[in-house]
């Protein structure tokens, strides 16, 4: 089940405003004094909705235009990403947006080719992919034979050894481990030997990003269902924050 917080922190903050205005302009001025001279005792309802307002408010604020976490669920970002992996992803990287309505209300950028990025699944919005950018609009992109082509260009990839598994991962114990230039930026994938490659050639459309896994052969990206529409973007991912099996890896920054 998919847990909307968004949602719930907006109904929340909707709630507590609701009990603290209808205390000062209704409940408060009706309230007998105690005794005479002494303000009668604040309801606790209301005591609780006045100092959890500005708390919820903060971390609604926060959450839905700087930073957000995220759980790495799943492998297809390995190795950049672990199973495990405790993420931050920026907000405000590819403008502001509501909450909950997800209307965007400010510009703030677009994403590049090579940027990790959080959005939401084509095809079952509540669900949250990762995921990392590799064409762009106007982009012709190709994949052949497991090396991508951007306008043409092959992207050139060095070969790093084996990869070693661990915990969740470990079934990946024996793939290559390849660095790749995806035009300027490098990063490490992963390609399963003993898997087929799923080619593709597509002209990247106006406001649609094509977007694959780093682990090219284990990953349900846009080579299956197609681009990813820019309404869909939630933000762009930036670091690891936790990793309960793995603390070295806390804070290193997602390349």
């Amino acid at each position: 089940m998919n847990i909307n917080f968004e949602l719930i922190l907006v109904s929340a903050l909707a709630v507590t405003a609701l009990i603290w205005l209808l205390d000062v302009f209704l409940w408060k001025p009706r309230r007998i004094p105690a005794e005479k001279g002494e303000q009668a005792r604040e309801p606790l309802l209301v005591e609780y909705a006045r100092s959890f307002f500005p708390v919820i408010l903060i971390v609604l604020l926060l959450r839905s235009f700087l930073v957000e976490p995220f759980r790495i669920p799943s492998g297809s970002m390995m190795p950049t990403l672990l199973i495990g992996d405790f993420i931050l992803v920026n907000k405000f990287s590819y403008g502001l947006r509501l909450p909950v309505l997800k209307t965007r209300i400010i510009e703030t950028g677009k994403p590049s080719r090579g940027d990790v990025v959080v959005f939401r699944y084509p095809k079952d919005p509540s669900i949250d992919y990762i995921k990392r950018v590799i064409g762009v609009p106007g982009d012709v992109i190709g994949y052949q034979d497991k090396i991508v082509y951007v306008n043409g260009e092959p992207m050139i990839q060095e070969g790093l050894g084996g990869y070693i598994g661990a915990g969740a991962g470990g079934g990946m114990t024996g793939a290559h481990v390849m660095l790749e230039h995806l035009d300027g930026v490098d990063h490490q994938i992963l390609l399963d030997p003993a898997r087929p490659s799923q080619s593709i050639e597509a002209r990247i459309p106006d406001g649609q990003y094509l977007v694959m896994g780093d682990n090219r052969d284990n990953s349900n990206d846009s080579r299956f269902w197609g681009t990813v529409p820019e309404e869909n973007l939630v933000g762009k991912a930036f670091m690891i924050w936790m990793n309960l099996g793995a603390f070295e890896r806390v804070g290193d920054k997602i390349q």
